[in-house]
């Protein structure tokens, strides 16, 4: 089975891009672009969390719902939350009311303070754990990676929590922490591109 399908421009794209109308916009402008604002990538790992047992549609097209909800992922002012916050948060009906997916949510932002304190940023924690890329399996063929797991690993102990493997490495693909968009596709140079001038934290 090939791995793209013609976009609406007839131009090939990830063969995911045709499963909802909000895809292709999200696949090339954002996913697979390297990101280095700790605020992005925080919002990330928090979506990523709240897709477990969802699809990623569903989080996408609640997402504004979300930044405002949660001022934007603000770190500081997340982790200042009070359990009256979670209570009006499962009042919300514009994102997904799930208890200990927010609970989460408040609790990473305490561990990401700490872990800026720790290395610097968030941005330079998560990009120590970029695989090599001559290690990296083809594009779109597994759910995790060794760097993957590395990197929940060390997320866990560091008290975050829904932070597993297969959440992670979904993080990494959108983060462009691996340029995993499918051979032949279209955005695949663009992004490979924009990891060569990134400038890692």
């Amino acid at each position: 089975m090939t791995m793209t399908l013609p976009g609406p421009d007839g131009r090939p794209r990830c063969r995911w891009c045709a499963a909802a109308p909000e895809f292709p916009a999200y696949h090339d402008r954002e996913w697979g672009f390297p990101v280095a604002d700790d605020r992005r990538l925080f919002e990330k790992l928090c979506l990523e969390s709240f897709q477990s047992g969802l699809s990623w549609r569903t989080i996408l097209v609640k997402r504004d719902n979300f930044r405002a909800a949660f001022h934007d992922f603000d770190i500081e002012r997340i982790a200042a939350f009070t359990g009256a916050d979670v209570e009006r948060l499962l009042q919300d009906a514009g994102i997904v009311r799930h208890r200990g997916k927010i609970e989460a949510v408040i609790n990473n932002a305490a561990r990401a303070r700490e872990l800026v304190a720790e290395a610097g940023s968030l941005a330079a924690f998560v990009w120590r754990y970029e695989a090599d890329a001559g290690s990296a399996p083809e594009p779109q063929t597994v759910s995790t990676t060794p760097a993957a797991v590395a990197l929940s690993k060390a997320l866990k102990q560091r008290g975050w929590k829904f932070v597993g493997p297969t959440t992670v490495y979904a993080f990494m693909q959108a983060m462009g922490l691996v340029n995993d968009h499918a051979e032949g596709c279209v955005t695949r140079a663009e992004a490979e591109q924009a990891r060569r001038d990134f400038t890692r934290p």
